[in-house]
């Protein structure tokens, strides 16, 4: 009897799709249409479907709220703000939460193992909650250094109709001060040079609220070339947290990602090639984070796009650092947005023939038609160089190769380090140890310290050095130590450091067999980092070399050590088997 009746539910049901082929609703009315999904539409009607809700679009907002930081404890009111706009533009809204891990909090400790791991988490929760509960499209809120490329692999991998939204950058704490005038606060304090009372002033004054770290770090940088993809409204990376535009922002996206289901406009079209490129030009114009490298092969991977670090070398030769942005430069985000943001940028770029115009973006229109009427900066400004007096003729991520990283290496070096550096290591094995020796004063002028063991498999999960890095600037020793590391750096970080090596010392890489005492040649112009070692020596290491013990055997961080692939492509964790 119930076979029967299951049956005729069936009949009814298929009848009812066959009349319903609205493009908009693809995935939803698979959810909530027809006699068999009473069940279903009893529990949306508990959350607040009507009748009329079950004929629109649904749209699922990912947001990314919490209070475990100031990045993204505003951004369930940002949520609200895209779900009126979706609901005005005649579709319906349903806001669920994905999670977050603060590098800025667990910096130094244990726990930023996680940071990058959360990455691939909030990926794969956005999928889970999209997919399983039928969303024709999808906004994604962010505003974190790994919550950001996290819903933008999530959108791609769903390739439904969708906009990222970014949740807006700090606002400067008092006496210009930001999160890293804090860590290096912590060096200036060990090396004497502050007492411990202005250290705690700075600890108390640095972040004044909500928002983003406020240097083009890593959130400023991955928010840029979000919308030089197309993947947000734009200008929405260059809107402070608290403020009416940023409200504008969230109502202006939910409207837009509607537009976008009635005209099928996927990521996959968006997200192209060519798009990636744009991406990672803006970057390189802004002295954007070395993550950016991470993250963009991370991004392009997941919607099938092949962008590896050749892309950047070739990209990189051609595109000059403009942007007096810190961490090596003076300004802060907050001061770029008074000016006009990235879209003047974005402009003079696009005129120069630098950016292809031609990309589709989140509007519905090209790239080039978005910046059609974009004003230049105001005259006299000095945050953006002209081209022809940049702070660097070429790209400050600079791509190494050579023996100690065949497989590629990423540098942040904008000059004012200088090009080339010789010294010798100083070899610690996990951050810890490397930051203690530093605050110790056991690192002195001529030294290559060289932190392994924090690769994505041998951390576990690549933990960002900016706790050593600004130790070695509050120690005043910026310009005479060079920071090497199988794990990765901070936007924040500045100073002659080379990160993501690979292959990795978990994996036996060259890095694994570097000596206390070995010199050790950086040389940006070239693109080489080299052991001074004789092939032999090398081999003779190789052949002694013994791989360690997992560090973690169950859980998160135990499988993604298993899962994860080499930095080189990405550190993305659901390659083909």
């Amino acid at each position: 009897m119930f076979i029967q009746f299951y049956s005729a539910l069936i009949d009814v049901e298929n009848a009812e799709k066959d009349m319903n082929t609205d493009k908009p609703r693809k995935y939803s009315q698979k959810i909530v249409d027809g006699a068999a999904q009473a069940p279903s539409r009893s529990m949306l009607r508990a959350v607040g479907f009507s009748d009329e809700d079950f004929k629109k679009s649904q749209v699922g907002i990912a947001s990314t709220w919490s209070m475990v930081t100031p990045c993204n404890m505003h951004i369930n009111t940002l949520a609200e703000e895209v779900g009126k706009g979706v609901d005005s533009a005649g579709a319906k809204s349903v806001i669920y939460n994905t999670i977050t891990v603060s590098d800025g909090i667990s910096m130094g400790t244990e726990g930023m193992k996680y940071s990058l791991v959360s990455r691939e988490v909030i990926c794969d929760s956005i999928e889970a909650v999209s997919a399983g509960m039928g969303h024709d499209g999808i906004i994604a809120i962010g505003g974190c250094d790994k919550n950001m490329p996290g819903c933008l692999m999530g959108l791609a991998r769903l390739n439904r109709p969708s906009i990222f939204v970014y949740g807006g950058t700090i606002l400067p704490g008092e006496n210009h001060t930001d999160i890293v005038s804090v860590f290096e606060a912590v060096g200036s304090y060990a090396a004497g040079d502050i007492p411990i009372t202005q250290l705690e002033h700075i600890e108390k004054t640095a972040i004044p609220g909500a928002g983003s770290c406020g240097g083009m770090y890593t959130a400023n940088t991955l928010a840029s070339a979000i919308e030089a993809l197309g993947m947000s409204m734009p200008n929405s990376s260059a809107q402070n947290a608290v403020s009416d535009n940023k409200k504008q922002d969230c109502i202006d996206a939910g409207k837009a990602v509607v537009y976008l289901l009635e005209h099928d406009i996927k990521p996959s079209d968006i997200m192209t090639k060519k798009a990636f490129e744009n991406a990672i030009t803006l970057t390189i114009t802004l002295g954007g984070s070395t993550n950016a490298v991470l993250h963009l092969i991370a991004m392009a991977d997941a919607i099938g796009v092949e962008v590896t670090l050749d892309d950047f070398v070739r990209i990189g030769e051609k595109t000059p650092v403009i942007a007096d942005l810190r961490p090596s430069g003076q300004y802060l985000m907050s001061e770029l947005i008074e000016i006009g943001g990235i879209q003047p940028l974005m402009k003079r770029l696009l005129d120069a023939g630098m950016l292809h115009g031609d990309c589709m973006t989140v509007t519905g229109k090209t790239m080039a038609e978005n910046l059609a009427g974009v004003a230049d900066y105001p005259e006299g400004q000095s945050i953006i160089l002209p081209f022809d007096k940049p702070i660097k003729k070429d790209s400050h991520l600079v791509i190494l190769n050579g023996n100690l990283a065949p497989e590629g290496a990423v540098s942040k070096i904008t000059g004012k380090e200088g090009l080339r550096f010789t010294g010798t290591a100083k070899v610690y094995d996990s951050e810890e140890q490397g930051f203690a020796a530093i605050i110790d004063g056991q690192v002195v002028a001529g030294d290559v310290v060289v932190i392994r063991y924090e690769g994505p498999k041998g951390g576990p999960g690549m933990r960002e050095m900016l706790s050593p890095t600004s130790a070695i600037m509050g120690k005043g020793l910026g310009n005479d130590v060079a920071l090497i590391t199988d794990g990765r750096f901070s936007g924040g970080s500045r100073g002659f450091v080379v990160g993501h090596i690979t292959p990795e010392a978990y994996e036996g890489g060259a890095i694994a067999l570097v000596e206390n005492g070995d010199s050790i040649t950086i040389d940006a112009q070239s693109r080489l980092m080299t052991l001074n070692i004789e092939a032999q020596e090398m081999a003779r290491r190789k052949q002694n070399w013994q791989q360690p013990e997992p560090k973690y055997i169950r859980g998160l961080l135990a499988k993604y050590a298993r899962t994860v692939s080499s930095a080189s492509t990405g550190a993305v964790t659901d390659k083909p088997y």
